[in-house]
């Protein structure tokens, strides 16, 4: 049985502030008192694992080993299956040096240059890890398309150029509470509350 985080203090460990203001908003109405990963100083692991959930995995365990609080990570990416599943768990890095999506979706765009399928999906992973060890991972998904050029200044990431299915404005361009409705972190934090918080 998962357990339960209600009224606990909890790290957010993520050094993304986009990624740290989405999912302190998608707690805020549990009552968990977040505390981040950059407030306490903690080092950013190296990312070595082989898929989303071994990604979240470490940073969550190391989060919750040195700070000796649960901790809560996520992993997240764009998969585009006419590029083999890239950039999958490379996302962050298809941004270089400077950290800047612009080139990461120019890279996506340019690499999809003659290939008819533009279809998409963002996927997300979180892990909630606590001292002991104790570890669960929750996924989820969402589906769409990419369209070129980007638009809109919402969001953050690959959000310019992603269209979720049934939809028209990109994550870029939608409204905040209907992106964090729909995107594939909020699939897998319906799946932590209903284990963790209800």
């Amino acid at each position: 049985m998962t357990r339960r985080l209600d009224g606990a203090k909890l790290v957010l460990a993520s050094h993304n502030p986009g990624k740290a203001r989405e999912i302190a908003a998608l707690l805020a109405p549990f009552g968990a008192e977040i505390v981040s990963a950059a407030a306490l100083r903690l080092a950013e692991p190296e990312e070595t694992g082989d898929s989303f959930e071994a990604n979240a995995a470490l940073k969550a365990r190391a989060a919750a080993h040195t700070a000796g609080l649960p901790a809560l990570a996520d992993d997240s990416g764009l998969v585009v299956p006419a590029l083999a599943g890239q950039p999958g768990i490379y996302s962050a890095r298809w941004t270089g040096p400077t950290k800047d999506f612009a080139i990461a979706m120019r890279r996506v765009e340019d690499e999809l240059k003659g290939k008819i399928d533009r279809s998409a999906h963002f996927v997300a992973v979180l892990a909630l890890a606590w001292p002991d060890g104790d570890l669960k991972t929750f996924r989820g998904e969402v589906h769409g398309r990419l369209v070129w050029p980007p638009r809109g200044e919402r969001g953050f990431g690959y959000d310019p150029m992603f269209v979720p299915d049934g939809y028209e404005e990109t994550f870029g361009e939608m409204d905040p509470d209907l992106k964090h409705a729909i995107s594939h972190r909020a699939a897998a934090f319906k799946r932590l509350v209903a284990a963790c918080f209800r």
